[in-house]
């Protein structure tokens, strides 16, 4: 039966997928669920926005009581200019490259599924940050059925594999089956290296996930770890493309010796478009420090809306200095930004 979405269901299924911060998420869902359709075509999926509603209500829950009650916390709040999951095989070498790119404590060990919960740490770049999310390993034999929840925050994906382990191709094509499973799709294609300029083409996935509010599609860059040893590191890497049937972009790197590991941050910031645009008060000069980070093709508007929701809704114009524009011009809030934009907001 077609479920004959109406237009304020298909606008809250547009905030869901557009936002970021878990309340703004159960808000849109809770919005969805009172618009959807109650007839027998959109039962399923009334029974699936009602269970993420539970999952993710507990969870916004237990972290305002500090985790005592429920437990490690799954839901991560993205933080910097994009969220970026590790995921991978048993014994890849995640937490190691998520200890070396962010400082973090992530739990390292010779053996198998050390990481149980998510681990957020912040990799610099710059003057910015990306937020890696250290997950557990995806194999058959260690199902984690909260996996695709927790990626649905995420803007991006690093698929490490260990490149001298021989049974790296099953792996790699185990990864993909597993999270297929649920509804996450590992892309091939990066929003703003293959020109595509939204952040929801990037998650839109294809055509058979284009109705489904819950399918995840990440652009992906297989990072090829353990490379240290390796002796022909393209042949291998094109050996890997070949045998698995994938077009990933693709980079060795070795967590141990920090072989590669300088390439990935300005990756992620090609790869998804990050621009940054300063802010400065009139008659004052330009807050250099911290940017707001949108993407490439996003307006005046937007960062509007980042600095404050009500600046966001009561902008006039801006002022403008920077590559989108001359220096000094007032534009619209419709005016699409550069990076290294400065802008002055007229609300």
């Amino acid at each position: 039966m077609p479920a004959n979405l109406s237009p304020e269901y298909k606008a809250a299924d547009a905030a869901f997928r557009a936002a970021r911060d878990p309340q703004a998420r159960l808000d849109a869902l809770r919005e969805m669920l009172r618009t959807i359709p109650k007839h027998k075509g959109t039962e399923h999926l009334q029974a699936d926005i009602k269970a993420r509603i539970k999952d993710l209500g507990e969870e916004l829950e237990a972290g305002r009581k500090g985790g005592g009650h429920g437990g490690p916390t799954l839901v991560v709040r993205p933080e910097g200019a994009a969220q970026v999951a590790l995921i991978g095989p048993p014994n890849s070498g995640k937490s190691t490259l998520h200890a070396r790119l962010t400082g973090s404590s992530a739990h390292v060990a010779p053996y198998p599924f050390t990481t149980q919960f998510p681990e957020p740490g912040m990799l610099p770049y710059e003057d910015i940050q990306f937020q890696l999310l250290d997950l557990p390993p995806v194999a058959p034999e260690h199902p984690v059925p909260w996996l695709g929840s927790t990626l649905q925050t995420a803007d991006a994906a690093l698929l490490v594999v260990d490149l001298r382990e021989p049974s790296c191709v099953e792996q790699l094509q185990a990864v993909r089956s597993i999270l297929r499973t649920l509804r996450v799709t590992l892309a091939e294609r990066w929003p703003a290296v293959d020109e595509t300029t939204a952040r929801e083409a990037a998650r839109r996935g294809d055509a058979a996930q284009a109705d489904d509010p819950f399918a995840v599609t990440l652009p992906t860059l297989l990072v090829a770890n353990k490379a240290e040893d390796v002796a022909d590191l393209d042949a291998e890497l094109d050996a890997l493309r070949d045998l698995t049937g994938s077009a990933f972009k693709a980079c060795a790197v070795s967590a141990q010796t920090g072989f590669g590991l300088g390439g990935i941050a300005p990756w992620l910031f090609r790869g998804l478009g990050i621009v940054r645009v300063y802010t400065k008060v009139p008659g004052h000069a330009a807050d250099r420090q911290r940017p707001f980070t949108v993407r490439r093709g996003q307006t005046v508007g937007d960062v509007a809306r980042l600095v404050h929701r009500d600046v966001g809704r009561s902008l006039r114009y801006a002022r403008l200095w920077g590559a989108s524009g001359f220096d000094g011009q007032q534009v619209g809030p419709e005016h699409q930004v550069a990076d290294g934009d400065i802008v002055e907001l007229h609300a």
